[in-house]
């Protein structure tokens, strides 16, 4: 029986992405901080099929947190949102057995294509169901590391060179296709500079690789197509310092300390082994070691990229620092990792806002955000 003083609270986690795991970790994250006073979880798993399924709260926050052993519980029954509010206009959930439970908001916790990329966004828009995180196009546009970078341009913040390729022109002619990618090799640098080659629409680092050689730009690029079928390939800055910043709410948003990632991981950058795996892949710093002016102007720009790319709840957004004080946007996350590792709420923890006021923040926009919809017309 559902108790009406409580806020009913979906969350959404797994999903058909290579990200799926990371996921599973994230929901753990969410669901732990919840105040149980105020917020009633219903928790719901989508596996690599696409099935929506119910899942036990004790089993996921007792589920190991190395990304390697996270699963489902796929014997779990299927749940469905339902297209048309309920009687009372409500959002609703078909059960097992065909009853409708009414929920009050989605939490999606869902990384990468299908969950971060503007689907499970217009899908919670036509049931007409508040949300946390950004809308269709803030999500689409933040999954797009291609179509960001190209609306970063277009605000004039400083990007990092770069190179989007799509899977039918590499079929075509391979060998311009790397001719293309070693010129952005960094001029100056001692041999050939370090290239990024990545897929344009993953995240966690999944299909990431560093190019130290023109003889590895072949092998990078085929790893990056078996994961999208757009790649964006990024100048690399030797002696680069990678910096972030985490972003919150929707009209007048706030940016919290910056923080920074100091890699020791064998693959030199922060992959998804430096990330997840390693225990000492890589060195987190909040706040991170960074003049007064510079961390306001991190700040800065990381609200001029979330405000530019239609962000809305909440984002990361990650920044390099170059050895001449430049600073470049890298990407913006729509649904940042909320892994006990994530930067993201450990930069407003650092700030002053712990975990459980942080998630009750990002519900309490989305409700905001949905009466405002709410109210809008629908006849001319």
């Amino acid at each position: 029986m559902r108790n009406p003083a409580k806020v009913r609270v979906a969350v959404l986690f797994g999903g058909r992405s290579a990200e799926h795991e990371i996921s599973l970790l994230s929901a753990r994250f969410v669901v732990e901080a919840l105040d149980r006073d105020r917020f009633e979880p219903v928790l719901i798993g989508i596996d690599k099929s696409g099935r929506w399924l119910l899942q036990e709260e004790a089993l996921l926050l007792g589920a190991a947190r190395d990304p390697r052993l996270a699963r489902l519980n796929e014997a779990m029954p299927e749940i469905a949102l339902d297209a048309h509010p309920g009687p009372a206009g409500e959002a609703t959930l078909t059960v097992p057995g065909g009853a409708r439970a009414p929920i009050d908001v989605v939490f999606p916790v869902l990384h990468g294509p299908t969950g971060e990329d503007g689907c499970v966004q217009g899908l919670l828009e036509l049931a007409g169901v508040p949300y946390v995180g950004s809308g269709v196009l803030g999500s689409a546009v933040g999954m797009d590391k291609d179509v960001m970078k190209r609306l970063l341009r277009e605000a004039e913040i400083p990007i990092v060179p770069h190179v989007t390729l799509r899977r039918a022109a590499w079929d075509r002619d391979r060998g311009a296709c790397i001719d293309q990618i070693a010129a952005l090799s960094a001029p100056g640098s001692a041999g050939f500079g370090p290239i990024f080659v990545k897929p344009a629409n993953l995240g966690s680092s999944v299909g990431v690789r560093r190019v130290k050689a023109r003889s590895e730009i072949e092998a990078a690029v085929e790893h990056a197509f078996e994961f999208d079928l757009k790649i964006v390939c990024e100048q690399g800055i030797e002696g680069v310092r990678e910096i972030e910043c985490s972003v919150l709410g929707d009209d007048d948003p706030i940016a919290s300390v910056p923080g920074e990632i100091v890699v020791g991981h064998a693959d030199g950058f922060y992959s998804y082994a430096a990330k997840y795996i390693d225990a000492d892949g890589a060195t987190i710093r909040i706040p991170a070691d960074l003049s007064p002016a510079e961390a306001n102007a991190v700040q800065l720009v990381a609200l001029r990229a979330f405000r530019a790319l239609e962000a809305s709840g909440m984002a990361r957004v990650d920044l390099f620092l170059s050895p001449d004080r430049a600073l470049y946007v890298n990407e913006i996350n729509t649904i940042p990792g909320f892994t006990a590792i994530s930067m993201y709420p450990k930069l407003w923890e650092a700030s002053g806002i712990p975990a459980r006021e942080l998630i009750e923040r990002l519900i309490a926009l989305a409700l905001e955000r949905g009466a405002r919809k709410a109210r809008l017309r629908t006849s001319a």
